[in-house]
């Protein structure tokens, strides 16, 4: 054959394995080791299907508030509906408990001064704040909380606006949140801090709280709900006249505070107002302390935490050029100013944007200070110019050693808390688990997001077939309407006998890893049926690396957070792809009638737990190298992938060795 021809040959070949992989007929083993099965290629695919639901909700959402836009009546019981159900998501708080608040010192300015606060928002949790007072007030002055953006110094030596605030009247307290300042979680015995910044901590501590039926972010607005009623307590204070701000992850909690809390009387979000369901599509989930599990089901937008406190004042600060999306800010603000028309106020909702990115530059913070001059302080009615103010004090801890959990010997680390909440939940979960089964298994289903979504009906598409040396091998794409396709391979071997069990494997790394490493070890000639699948958001379908921030220690952060937000976790989406993988092999003519085992690890074998619950057909389960107890991440937060194995509020009713337990010897655990 001359040059030109085998080029032409190699040409030919090239592109008929381009055809055959696109339409997908797979080359046959071992010549393609990727083990692909599905019928299409497309990385983002997985991502694409969750953010179907998160634009369905948001459509109802507008239809909802269109709707609301017709009349006064109609947008009060809008507002009214929107809070009972952030209200109902947001998790149960406890009662309250003295504060216990004390001045550890003062700190003396030009014209103001700051006093040190600790108190305790609950027993042993200590909250370390500063206060900034105007000079010589000869009656209670209105006050604002501040919320500190993401900054492991959190409050820090000093805030200007604060400063500019008490120069005009304007008392000002700013809080140190979980994780930032003197109130950081994970550090060592000398108190620095064990990662990379706060917003790697705050989204390490946020499963935690998540499994226990809250979020970090509830436990802000919690603590700055507290710091009002210290506010309050205080004599010098003007407890009806108190306002909120924060900027950035501040901006976050100020969403929350003014969005819960009535006894805010003028608001200002910053460098965060805009449209979560934009933000996820453009960038993906936020930080571990941005978002509430289910807000996307519940159908609530950016824009409904300042609808929520209307008429009152508010106002957006932000920079053009932010990575907040600019835009989904924009159509906020036309929703917020139509609905404080509609109220009749259309003069108390503003915004502005600097020609800035993400940050305060001067020109916002005069633009706070007049407009919280403006509406909560309307006996001063001409402010002090503040451009050239800058200040920063010195010996500005609240505490000796720097951190509050290092201080008191009776303080209660985030880690402490949940282990002392789930151990005050061990009787309830008692209780439950002695229900009838069925009972406990539509509990499960609610959890897992699963309630009346089960699809029995399915498609086994065939993508390639391959007859090898000792087994026959079928690719399967297995189609579920309303679920994302499940791929499948399975081997069938030339010893295969009526009493042949099937065995699934199923691996975080990929059906491809097993099978590569299965033909190693030529493992099907004892006569067992293998099948190995791919589900959602793992080997085929796996989401894109470059979208998952490492700071978030999660490989599939993006699409594990977002299945919270829409209310359907990622965990229960792979139990409905087992139930499709299970329907397909009692099915299909070359598998029904054998019994099933599976083998799974990683964040498979939580999947496979629950799906034994559920599932009878699975005869036995073995699983390794997987989380065995929940409670493994309340005492140990510096963990990877924790979201992928969320359950909100599951351990209410059981843990993990509970499902062990519930499959009646079905199910080990072999390391």
């Amino acid at each position: 054959m001359n040059l030109y021809k085998l080029i032409a040959c190699l040409s030919l070949a090239m592109a008929t394995s381009a055809v055959a992989q696109t339409f997908g007929e797979q080359p046959a083993y071992p010549g393609r080791s990727n083990y692909g099965a599905l019928k299409f290629s497309q990385s983002s695919a997985y991502y694409s299907y969750l953010m179907l639901d998160v634009h369905r909700s948001n459509a109802i959402r507008s239809g909802e508030l269109r709707k609301a836009f017709n009349s006064k009546k109609e947008m009060l019981r809008y507002i009214d509906d929107v809070k009972c159900r952030l209200r109902k998501i947001i998790g149960e708080f406890p009662a309250k408990t003295p504060l216990n608040g004390k001045v550890t010192g003062t700190v003396n300015g030009e014209g103001f001064k700051v006093e040190k606060i600790i108190f305790e928002s609950l027993p042993g949790r200590y909250v370390t704040a500063h206060l900034y007072l105007p000079e010589n007030s000869s009656k209670p002055v209105p006050a604002c909380i501040e919320m500190c953006g993401h900054g492991l110094n959190g409050k820090g030596t000093g805030s200007a606006l604060a400063v500019r605030m008490a120069l005009n009247g304007i008392a000002v307290m700013v809080v140190d949140p979980i994780a930032q300042g003197e109130r950081l979680q994970l550090m060592d015995e000398k108190g620095r801090a064990l990662t990379r910044g706060v917003t790697t901590e705050h989204t390490l501590l946020n499963p935690a709280f998540n499994l226990l039926g809250s979020s970090l972010a509830a436990q802000e607005y919690w603590d700055n709900s507290r710091a009002i009623d210290y506010l309050q307590s205080r004599m010098d204070i003007d407890k009806d006249r108190i306002g909120a701000y924060g900027f950035s992850g501040g901006g976050t909690q100020a969403s929350y505070l003014i969005g819960l809390d009535e006894r805010i009387k003028v608001g200002c979000v910053g460098l965060f107002f805009s449209s979560r369901a934009r933000t996820l599509e453009l960038q993906g989930p936020s930080d571990g302390c941005q978002q509430i599990p289910n807000e996307g089901c519940e159908r609530i937008e950016g824009a409904d935490f300042a609808l929520m406190m209307a008429p009152k004042p508010f106002i957006v600060l932000d920079g053009k050029y932010d990575f907040v999306d600019h835009w989904g800010a924009l159509c906020g603000f036309e929703e917020l100013k139509k609905c404080y028309t509609i109220l009749g106020h259309p003069e108390r909702v503003t915004q502005y944007y600097a020609e800035d990115g993400h940050a305060t530059p001067l020109d916002v913070q005069i633009r706070l200070v007049e407009w919280f001059g403006r509406w909560l302080d309307r006996d001063n009615t001409i402010l002090q110019d503040t451009r050239n103010v800058e200040w920063k004090g010195t010996d500005m801890l609240c505490t000796a050693s720097g951190q509050v959990n290092l201080e008191y010997e009776d303080a209660l680390s985030v880690m402490d808390e949940a282990v002392k909440t789930m151990n005050q939940l061990a009787s309830q979960r008692v209780e439950f688990l002695q229900k009838d089964k069925d009972v406990i298994r539509q509990k499960m289903q609610e959890l897992l997001g699963l309630e009346n979504m089960f699809n029995d009906d399915i498609e086994a598409f065939t993508t390639g077939r391959s007859s090898l040396r000792e087994f026959e091998e079928y690719r399967y794409q297995l189609n579920c309407e309303g679920q994302m396709p499940v791929a499948c391979v399975v081997w069938i071997p030339s010893t295969v006998t009526a009493d042949s069990p099937i065995e699934i494997h199923l691996h975080e790394q990929g059906k491809a890893w097993f099978f590569n490493d299965l033909a190693k070890r030529d493992a099907v000639s004892d006569g067992k049926i293998i099948v190995a699948a791919d589900f959602r958001g793992i080997g085929e379908m796996e989401d894109p690396y470059i979208y998952n921030y490492t700071k978030y220690w999660n490989r599939e952060y993006r699409v594990a957070t977002t299945s919270m937000h829409i209310g359907r976790p990622v965990m229960g989406q792979r139990v409905a792809d087992m139930r499709t993988l299970l329907n397909f092999c009692s099915e299909d003519e070359k598998l029904k009638g054998h019994p099933i085992k599976v083998v799974a690890d990683g964040v498979y074998g939580p999947v496979v737990m629950h799906s034994a619950v559920l599932d009878s057909r699975i005869s036995q389960a073995v699983l390794s190298h997987c989380l065995k107890s929940w409670k493994e991440y309340l005492e140990n937060p510096l963990q990877r992938d924790m979201y992928s194995n969320v359950l909100f509020g599951v351990l209410k009713y059981y843990d993990l060795p509970d499902l062990i337990r519930l499959s009646e010897g079905r199910v080990r655990i072999v390391d």
